[in-house]
C-alpha cells in the first residue's frame, strides 16, 4: 500500500491503490475540499506537490490545468487531488494542502489546511 504525507498537518496514511489522494484524504480525515467530489468541477482539491515528486505523476490534462489557473497560491508543481492516482510507483509521496481554498461554484474563499484547524498541525521544537 503506497503512503501519502500531507503537509503542513505532517500526516502520514495508507492509501488503496487506484484511489485518488483525494479519495484518500477523505478517508482518513485530512481536511483537503472537494466540492465537486472528484467530478473535475471545481478546485477545491488543489494540492501542490512536492517538487522531486512532481515529475512521476501522470501529466495534467487541458481540463485539469483549466482549473487549476482557478485555484488560490497556484504553483509550478499544483495539481488537483482528484486527478492523482495513487499507485505504488508514488509510495512515499509527500503534498501540501494550500492555506486556502476558493469554491467558484458558491463565490466564495475560505481557509483550509492548517489555518482551519491549527490544532492538527503538530508544534516542532
Amino acid at each position: 500500500m503506497p503512503k501519502v504525507t500531507f503537509l503542513p498537518m505532517d500526516r502520514t496514511v495508507e492509501a488503496v491503490a487506484g484511489s485518488t489522494l483525494l479519495e484518500v484524504a477523505h478517508r482518513h480525515e485530512v481536511l483537503l475540499e472537494g466540492a465537486c467530489e472528484g467530478a473535475l468541477a471545481c478546485a477545491t482539491c488543489h494540492v501542490i506537490v512536492a517538487p522531486e515528486w512532481y515529475d512521476r505523476l501522470e501529466a495534467p490534462t487541458e481540463e485539469e490545468e483549466d482549473l487549476l489557473d482557478t485555484a488560490f497560491g497556484l504553483t509550478a508543481t499544483s495539481r488537483l487531488g482528484c486527478q492523482i492516482v495513487l499507485t505504488e510507483k508514488l509510495d512515499g509521496l509527500r503534498v501540501t494542502v494550500p492555506d486556502y481554498s476558493v469554491n467558484m461554484r458558491v463565490g466564495t474563499a475560505h481557509a483550509c489546511g492548517a489555518l482551519s484547524f491549527p490544532m492538527l498541525v503538530e508544534k516542532k521544537g
